[in-house]
């Protein structure tokens, strides 16, 4: 791919318009970087630690956890150096693999939030089968299908834009390599590489999208014909966390995605980019930490022994 480009780096311009602001920006990403990784770190430990969190629901929490950290990890370090950098040049190997692993990371996350719905349909809509339907063998069969579709349509896109001949400016108007800031950038037609983008972005956004809105049309149902009013709130308290990532994440991801490159605003992206590569990986620690009990009460258990085992030494 490199041999058929007169490009052999790009130049990340990302925030250098801002000029001092960029100090400013640096300590609030480095803060939110910090509290991402503690705050997904903590997750994954908890249900690691407390086995009472040994359940499919909170093993797909895990995993969504996981995927968040190597997300976040692939844009922001660099991210964070180029806000002190003079020189913020990439590499076109480089840049082709940001953006492999960020689309996979990204496509995986979008899999994965779909999963989390069935997992939530399975329990509340068929209780008595829920061992069936999410056993342990089908839980990583689920999960290793979200991570193998993911990285193969990364692949497909990546592939899609960096064999297109790049001859004339190498300036990303962005802080990472994106599709359409880089796909902008080609000196050839680039259409039907855009439309199969766009399809792939459909495929993976509106079908488990759609997909994720019927489980819930099921679980309203189920709960609305609970004879209880407090196991209806309990029932729809465990959604809501996920519903609220998802209205998030889905949200941010087809604005930027589901349009052609033409289209691309490189201020209103970078501001919307910014909210599901660093808001979305923060939100979901804090949402499902913060509203769910079951997690609470392990966080405290596990930090509690912790504090006695210190005494201990």
């Amino acid at each position: 791919m490199a041999n058929s480009s007169s490009v052999t780096e790009f130049l990340l311009l990302g925030f250098s318009s801002l000029g001092d602001v960029q100090l400013v920006l640096f300590v609030i990403f480095l803060c939110l970087y910090l509290i991402i990784l503690s705050g997904n770190v903590t997750i994954i430990s908890v249900i690691r630690l407390d086995h009472s969190l040994h359940t499919p629901t909170y093993f797909f929490l895990g995993v969504l956890s996981t995927s968040d950290i190597f997300y976040t990890l692939v844009i922001l370090p660099k991210m964070l150096i180029n806000l002190f950098s003079v020189l913020r040049t990439l590499s076109f190997v480089n840049c082709a693999t940001q953006m492999f692993f960020f689309l996979g990371f990204a496509v995986t996350n979008c899999l994965l939030l779909g999963v989390m719905g069935y997992d939530r349909y399975a329990a509340i809509c068929q209780p008595l089968r829920y061992p069936i339907l999410m056993s342990w063998r089908v839980c990583g069969q689920l999960t290793g299908t979200c991570a193998a579709s993911g990285f193969l349509i990364s692949l497909v896109g990546t592939t899609l834009v960096f064999s297109l001949p790049f001859c004339s400016t190498n300036e990303i108007n962005h802080y990472f390599c994106d599709i359409s800031p880089v796909i902008r950038l080609a000196c050839a037609e680039t259409y039907i590489r855009e439309l199969v983008i766009f399809t792939c972005g459909v495929l993976v956004l509106v079908v488990s999208f759609i997909f994720i809105c019927i489980s819930y049309g099921f679980i309203v149902r189920t709960i609305l014909k609970m004879p209880s009013a407090e196991g209806r709130r309990k029932a729809f308290s465990t959604c809501a966390s996920h519903l609220i990532v998802v209205i998030v994440h889905y949200g941010c991801a087809s604005f930027v995605y589901l349009r052609p490159s033409a289209k691309y605003i490189s201020g209103k992206d970078r501001l919307v980019t910014v909210t599901y590569t660093i808001i979305t990986p923060l939100l979901n620690p804090m949402v499902y930490s913060l509203r769910n009990r079951d997690v609470q009460v392990a966080i405290k258990k596990v930090i509690g022994k912790t504090v006695f085992s210190l005494k201990n030494l």
